[in-house]
Parts: C-alpha cells; structure tokens; sequence
C-alpha cells in the first residue's frame, strides 16, 4: 500500500491524497477509512473530512464504486491489477489528533486520511510526501529516502504522526540505548540547554522503573500555538502535544513537562501493556474495555510524580500540579453516579464531553485517585518495600514485553499479589463502586502527612477542596519515601 500526500493550495486546508493498491485478483475490493483513532476511544468519523473521492486503475480508466457504509466503499476491480483512490481531505483544525496544512506546515494524523483493506493490515506501507527541498521532517517512521517514508505495516503507519516544516527545531539526546528527539513547530525560542536536562531526567526516571525502553528511538513532536491550547497524544515511538499560549512563560514550560512525562509514560502503558480488547486495534467500530482507569489514571498519576522523583518539579510545583489533579475530580464529580469501570465503558459515549451533571467521572482524575490510594495501601503495608511501582514492572514483564495483552481480571491478580493480600475492599469502594472518596483518600493521605479538606457542609454539597500538611514527623520521612526524594523541608501552607 502507498500513499502520496501534497497540499497543492494550503489556503484550502485539502490534504489532496493519493492511494494506491497494487497485486488484485479478487473481482471487488473494499476500502475502509478509520472512523476512531487510538489515544481517542470515541468514535470521530473522519470520512466526514473527505471532500472529493474518485478510484482509478493505473491507466486513470475510472472504476465503479459503491459506498457501503459511511466510511467504507467497495470497487468493482474485475481484470484490474492496480489502483488508485484519489481524494481530498479537509484539514483545518490543529490538535493533537488531526490534520493541517498552510504554507510552512504539513502536519499529518495518517489515522485521519489513509484508507486500508481488512485483509492487507500487515503488509508493508509507503508514504510519500509532496514538499519543498528546504522542509524537514519529523515523526517515528523510518525515512527510506528524502521523502518517503516506510511502516512496517498499517498499524505502525497510522500510529506514527508527522510534522513536516522549514521551521522545525530539533534536539536529541540519549538515556541508555534509546535517542530521543524533542522537535519544536512554532514562534518560540526553546531553552534547549533547561530542555535537555529535564527531558533526560524524567526519561531515565522512567527506564529505571520499568528497567528498560520498548523502542530504539522515541519523537516529541510539539506544536506551540499563539493561542491557549493542551492536548498530548500518546503514539508507539512517539507523541504528538499541541499547547499554547506561545508567550514562552513558565506556565507554558510546565505545560511542556507534565504532558510530556504522561505521554512518555503510554510508551509502556497502553501502546505495549494494552487492554486485551485493543489488541489488536479495530478502527471500523467502538472497541469497549473498561480498564481505561489503569491505562489513563495510572498514567496520570505517574505523570508528575515522575517528574518530582527526577527532581525535575521540587515540591511546590509537584504538589500544585496533584491540588489542580484533586479539584479537577473532587469539585465537578467526585458525587457522580457512575464507576470508574462504567465510565472506561462510556467513554466511547460521551467520555470527552462535559455530559449529564453528576454522571460520570474522569477515568483520567478519578484513575489516578484510585492509583495513588492503592500506590500508598501497598506502601504502608509493606514499608515501602512495594509499591505501585512493582505492580507496573510485572504488567510490563508479563503482558506489555510479550505484547499479549492483560484483562481486568490480570490487573487485579497482578495488584493482589503485589500487596500480598486479597483488594476486595479496593475494587468495590474505589473501582466497582461510586461513593464519594475523600474520606478513604484522607485515611491514605495521613500516611504521607497530608489532608483533603473541603468547605462543604455536607456530602450533597458541592466541595472546594484544598491539600494542607499535618504536623507528623514519621507521616513526612513517608512522603519523601513515596515520592522517591530527599526531605527539601515540609509542605507547611495551602496550596
């Protein structure tokens, strides 16, 4: 399968594609657009984006088709060898999932616009793009010449995202075996020297726990807009993050780091340690699981905590970030009705949406709630001689290495052995069940010498919720404990 990609009026926002499909025998052959993309798990409908779409043999006869569904045609190639799917795309929205395309940016999501056939998913893909000499290109796709670029099937090409530009800005530097690429689209001047040292900090942090990296070389592709924006997606050697505002603030370089350790994080969690129903990907309809609690609520908790064991955040900036991570939970729903097994499920329905009040939770904030009490249940139990930490080696040793994928069911056996007992109480209370948490989370919190307290006057009410400090000698030796660090001096006011 090949596919060559121009922008002949960039003022159009069309992504004009051509797609080519070669050795046919058969008297038909369907044609199918994704209409998901993975990091997303919600329908999207990309078909929707095409404006003008012919098929052709490799004469340019025209060949009959026949839409079968809204994202899927079938075409009449009896005699045929080979063809070509002509079609434009419309490409006028940046973010961290899609397409754009101006004049000094070809920016491309492959998920978005590359048609596949069910039976040709392993065969090996060429992706040629129309650009200027001077333009550079970035993404986790092997370059085989100036501009093309090779997948080792439809599954790596459609993971990997590109960022093609004359304004690139690129750094790498490497953590063991792995290099690793920081390229940077947008009106900003990166401090490369802050960059480098950072970004190689979290990394190692990260190898050194799951004790080695999955891919020989790994891409940040950023792009910084002039505007408010933050949006990261995790890809399989790389991530795409979008954010804004360009002022080159501190807010913007915090932005940077955060979302770069969670999407870092997803190399191992979910693009290797993958739920069972998403291996392998089905992009013509919903994938439902409802371990999405673990692939992204314990990858957001392990977000920033990295980042203060790197001592990349000293404490205030971590303990700002898990204050905004508590409000963003306790505040909209932590009365909601739904559990975070439920809303994994739902997500396909509405999960990226505000919805019906009070229904649903983030698997996102509640997710990473419910991974910090069960990180601190193992800690306490076992004197920091377990953790969290361990529960995620053996998922990575026995589902994410082997790329077998795990179930809800291998989660909780691989949890329970780690602590040592049975978790019925964990998995009824904070993952089968809906009631409010604060009461459970302070029980762990005190354990680290901290509090959640809130001006609510009762459990219908609405809390403004605030982190304070407790005065307990032994509970702060146990926080530095749990955060990997060396004491720097107690957390003494509000955050």
């Amino acid at each position: 399968m090949h596919y060559r990609i121009s922008s002949g009026n960039p003022a159009s926002r069309l992504i004009e594609v051509d797609f080519s499909l070669s050795n046919l025998s058969a008297p038909t052959v369907e044609l199918q657009l994704p209409a998901w993309r993975p990091g997303r798990y919600e329908l999207q409908n990309f078909a929707k984006n095409i404006q003008r779409f012919e098929i052709f043999d490799k004469t340019g006869k025209p060949l009959a088709f026949q839409k079968l569904t809204k994202d899927r045609w079938r075409v009449q190639t009896a005699g045929v060898s080979e063809l070509v799917a002509r079609y434009t795309y419309y490409s006028n929205v940046i973010n961290a999932g899609s397409s754009y395309a101006d004049d000094r940016l070809l920016y491309l999501n492959p998920v978005n616009f590359c048609l596949f056939t069910d039976d040709r998913l392993r065969e090996t893909c060429t992706l040629e793009l129309d650009i200027p000499d001077n333009w550079q290109i970035a993404g986790g796709l092997h370059q085989i010449a100036p501009k093309t670029l090779l997948a080792s099937d439809f599954y790596e090409l459609v993971d990997c995202p590109i960022i093609a530009s004359p304004d690139l800005q690129h750094l790498h530097y490497e953590v063991d075996d792995t290099v690793f690429h920081v390229w940077i689209n947008g009106n900003i001047k990166p401090d490369w020297e802050r960059i480098q040292r950072d970004f190689s900090r979290f990394s190692e942090t990260q190898i050194r726990l799951f004790g080695e990296f999955p891919e020989k070389d790994y891409h940040f592709l950023t792009l910084i807009l002039p505007t408010a924006y933050y949006h990261g997606v995790e890809h399989r050697n790389s991530t795409m993050l979008v954010l804004g505002p360009n002022d080159e603030g501190e807010g913007l370089y915090t932005d940077l780091l955060g979302v770069s350790s969670h999407e870092l994080f997803h190399a191992w969690n979910v693009i290797r340690i993958r739920p069972t129903e998403l291996l392998p990907y089905d992009f013509t309809r919903e994938n439902y699981f409802t371990t999405c609690f673990v692939a992204e609520g314990v990858t957001t908790y392990y977000g920033d905590l990295i980042l203060r064991r790197a001592n990349v955040f000293d404490d205030t900036a971590y303990f700002k970030e898990f204050q905004v991570l508590l409000k963003r939970h306790f505040e909209p729903s932590g009365r909601s009705f739904q559990s975070l097994i439920e809303s994994s499920w739902d997500l396909w329905l509405d999960g990226y949406d505000k919805g019906v009040p009070n229904r649903k939770v983030s698997v996102y904030y509640k997710g990473a709630i419910a991974a910090l009490i069960l990180d601190l249940h193992i800690r306490r139990k076992w004197n920091h001689a377990r953790s969290l930490d361990d529960v995620m080696r053996l998922m990575w040793e026995r589902f994410g290495k082997p790329f077998i994928g795990y179930t809800l069911d291998d989660y909780r056996a691989v949890t329970e052995e780690v602590a040592g007992e049975p978790l019925d109480w964990y998995y009824e209370r904070c993952i089968f069940g809906n009631e409010p948490l604060e009461p459970l989370l302070n029980e762990y919190l005190a354990f680290v010498a901290l509090q959640l307290e809130n001006d609510a006057t009762d459990l219908t009410t609405t809390p403004a919720v605030f982190l304070v400090p407790l005065d307990d000698e032994t509970g702060l030796e146990n926080r530095y404990r749990w955060l990997g660090v060396h004491p720097e001096g107690g957390l003494n006011v509000k955050i």
